[in-house]
């Protein structure tokens, strides 16, 4: 095989010879739709089915083309393909949740630098997520049903300071209590669960702003940073779940030479520690230009 071979280039054999966006299987999948079912066991070690799935969300067939140059149009392609997934497993019993997210960057691990995230169908709902999910219930039924993700959104938009860029249809802010220094959530201005939910003008302005993003961010310290996104879906099982799509970037740079670490406060912990006020990072980031998309 030869020393530069990619799976995911055209030619490669695995993938179309032409393709925009592409949706390949994973190679190496942790949940198949051929595992054990989800059935959790009682008792203090219990035991469940991985049965999912695990896909690879080709972004281009360019193979080192960084995201933050794919034009919106590119990115408009990859939100209907995420889109399109999460429609196809809300018709699976077995889905709890749709986990639509991106490794990027040799810091992050990434080993493949091929443009591409992944989507992973889960036939629970992680940790995290019910933490949001019982904070949010907790909220609501103490405020005669208003949605704590619009609430914050509100509070967010009237304060200003920690805005970073905002089109008609969404918001992106360094959150008040960022975990990362550049980290930053997009939240559509209406109320919205899913992906599913979006309307097509509603993509498109995602896709804008998610480029407006990724630009900045390579922009920032003049080189791509390594980060995680992730596109926070309501549960597919839980109709009534008070929950708000949002898209969340967890950049890893601290400055242009170091990177933060999770540490013992912040992994053993949970307490996580920022050198640099939410405000003074809003700040940077809306003062720093998008880089030209190529």
């Amino acid at each position: 095989m030869p020393e530069n071979w990619c799976p995911f280039d055209p030619g490669s054999g695995r993938v179309p010879d032409h393709y925009d966006v592409y949706l390949y299987p994973n190679d190496f999948p942790a949940f198949s739709p051929t595992a054990p079912p989800f059935l959790p066991q009682p008792g203090l070690f219990a035991e469940t089915g991985p049965r999912g799935a695990c896909d690879v969300v080709l972004y281009s067939p360019v193979h080192a083309l960084p995201p933050s140059k794919l034009s919106v149009e590119n990115w408009r392609k990859v939100i209907d393909l995420w889109t399109k997934r999460t429609r196809q497993h809300t018709e699976n019993p077995d889905i709890a949740l749709v986990a639509v997210f991106e490794n990027c960057g040799e810091a992050v691990g990434v080993t493949m630098p091929h443009p591409h995230g992944q989507i992973y169908a889960l036939p629970f709902i992680p940790p995290i997520v019910q933490t949001e999910l019982a904070s949010a219930r907790h909220y609501t039924d103490a405020n005669s049903g208003e949605c704590l993700f619009c609430r914050l959104l509100s509070e967010e938009s009237k304060d200003g300071s920690r805005i970073v860029a905002a089109n008609e249809d969404f918001v992106a802010f360094v959150p008040y209590a960022a975990r990362f220094p550049a980290e930053i959530s997009i939240y559509p201005r209406r109320h919205a669960r899913t992906l599913l939910d979006l309307a097509t003008h509603e993509r498109s302005s995602l896709a804008a702003i998610v480029s407006i993003v990724r630009r900045k961010y390579d922009n920032l310290y003049g080189f791509m940073l390594p980060l995680m996104m992730s596109v926070r879906q309501a549960p597919l099982r839980l109709p009534d779940a008070p929950y708000h799509l949002y898209v969340q970037f967890l950049p890893l740079q601290r400055s242009a030479a170091k990177l933060k670490y999770l540490a013992a406060i912040e992994t053993a912990y949970g307490a996580f520690l920022a050198d640099t006020a939410p405000e003074r990072m809003a700040e940077t980031l809306r003062k720093c230009e998008p880089v030209s998309p190529g």
